[in-house]
C-alpha cells in the first residue's frame, strides 16, 4: 500500500530525489560514497557551488546576501541571530505566534532587550497578530513565517522599515518572497529543503559586525562566510540532498509554480474541513491559515482514535496533531502530491458518512 506522508518533519521529498540520493550513497565519485568524500574535495565543492547558485536563483538574491549551510537546526539560530545582530544596549522586536517563536524570544533575551510587539498566545495562537507598531530604532523584527504546530502563516509582512529576521523552517521556498524585506532568514532543512541535519541561513552581510561583544568563532556568521560554510566539516550528505531537491524545484517551475500547486492542495483540504459537519478548523481567521500545515479537529473528539485508525488503514500517516495541542495536522509541503491530499479527503468523507 502506498503511504501518504503527512508528517510535519522530517518530511516528504520527491521520489526522484530519494532515488538519486540512494545511488550516491553507493557510488558518487568513482567508487566513493557521498558519505565518505572529503568536504574539501573538488566533487563536494561543486555540490556546494551548485546548491548556492540554485538558492540564489530561486530567491533572486542580490550579491550582498550570503548563503550559509550550518548545523544545529533552527533552534541554534534562535540565539545565533541575536548574538550576531543584537547588541547588549539595543532592542529587537519579536512577534509571538507559537511555540517556536516563544523559544526564539527566550533565547534572544540573553543578548539584549527584547520587546514582544504582538502575540496571539492568549487565544491559543489561533491567528496572526495584526496592526503591530514596531519602533524604528529596533535592530530587527523577528517573525516565524509559518507555524507548524498551530497551523498559521504570515501571508502579509508587517509594515516596518527595520530589517526582518524570519524563521522560515516550514515554508522556505514554498512561495515567492521579496528578499529585500529581510535582513536574515533561516530554515531547518527537514520540511521543504532536504533531510534533517543542515540549516540554511541567508543573511544580508551589511547587518553583520555591528555588535560589540566577542562572538565564538563557530557562532560568528562572518567566520562561516569567509570559509564558505567549511570552517568545520559541514553536513555533506544533507547538503547534497538539498541540491537534488533544489534541482527538482527548478525543473518543476520554481517558486511561482510550486506556490500555485500548494494553494490548490490547501484549498481542497480546507474546503472539505469547512463543508464536512464532523470536522472544524483550528485557525480562527481564514486569512491566516497555513498552506503548509493544515490543523483541524473533530466536532466529537471522542472519535479521534477511530479517525486516526481510518487514516492509517488508507495509508495516511502522520495526521495526528502535535502532542501539545491534539487534534489533527496534515502537513502538505512542496513534494506532497495533490492525489495524496485527495486520499485524506476521501477518508474524511467516508468517516463522516459512517460516524456523522
Amino acid at each position: 500500500m502506498k503511504k501518504h506522508n503527512f508528517n510535519a518533519g522530517p518530511a516528504i521529498l520527491p521520489p526522484s530525489v530519494f532515488r538519486e540520493a540512494s545511488a550516491a550513497v553507493l557510488d558518487f565519485a568513482g567508487g566513493l560514497s557521498i558519505l565518505e568524500i572529503s568536504h574539501r574535495s573538488t566533487e563536494f565543492t561543486k555540490v556546494l557551488d551548485e546548491t548556492t547558485a540554485l538558492i540564489r536563483e530561486l530567491l533572486n538574491l542580490p550579491e550582498y546576501y550570503e548563503v550559509l549551510y550550518l548545523s544545529g537546526g533552527a533552534s541554534t539560530q534562535f540565539f545565533m541571530t541575536a548574538m550576531n545582530l543584537l547588541d547588549a544596549d539595543a532592542r529587537a522586536c519579536y512577534i509571538d505566534t507559537g511555540s517556536w517563536s516563544a523559544k526564539a524570544i527566550k533565547e534572544a533575551k540573553a543578548f539584549g532587550r527584547v520587546e514582544v510587539v504582538g502575540s496571539s498566545k492568549e487565544d491559543g495562537y489561533s491567528y496572526i497578530p495584526k496592526d503591530i507598531q514596531i519602533p524604528t530604532d529596533a535592530a530587527y523584527l523577528h517573525i516565524t513565517s509559518n507555524n507548524t504546530i498551530f497551523g498559521t502563516q504570515f501571508h502579509q509582512l508587517p509594515e516596518t522599515s527595520v530589517p526582518i529576521v524570519a524563521d522560515m523552517s516550514s515554508d522556505i521556498l514554498s512561495r515567492p518572497i521579496d528578499i529585500n524585506r529581510y535582513g536574515l532568514i533561516y530554515a531547518g532543512a527537514q520540511k521543504n529543503l532536504g533531510p534533517a541535519g543542515v540549516t540554511l541561513v541567508v543573511v544580508n552581510k551589511e547587518m553583520l559586525g555591528k555588535v560589540s561583544r566577542t562572538i565564538p568563532s563557530m557562532l560568528d556568521y562572518r567566520i562561516h562566510i569567509s570559509k564558505q560554510s567549511t570552517y568545520n566539516t559541514p553536513p555533506v550528505f544533507p547538503i547534497y540532498v538539498m541540491m537534488l531537491n533544489l534541482r527538482w524545484l527548478k525543473e518543476n517551475g520554481g517558486l511561482k509554480a510550486v506556490d500555485k500547486r500548494n494553494k490548490e492542495k490547501a484549498a481542497i483540504l480546507y474546503s472539505e474541513i469547512d463543508a464536512n459537519p464532523l470536522f472544524k478548523g483550528v485557525v480562527t481567521e481564514a486569512a491566516d491559515r497555513s498552506l503548509m500545515n493544515v490543523t483541524f479537529r473533530l466536532e466529537r473528539e471522542e472519535l479521534t482514535a477511530d479517525f486516526l485508525k481510518a487514516c492509517a488503514t488508507a495509508g495516511c500517516v502522520g495526521v495526528k496533531g502535535h502532542r501539545s495541542v491534539g487534534g489533527f495536522r496534515a502537513s502538505i509541503y512542496n513534494a506532497m502530491e495533490k492525489s495524496s491530499v485527495e486520499v485524506l479527503i476521501g477518508v474524511m468523507q467516508e468517516f463522516s458518512k459512517q460516524r456523522g
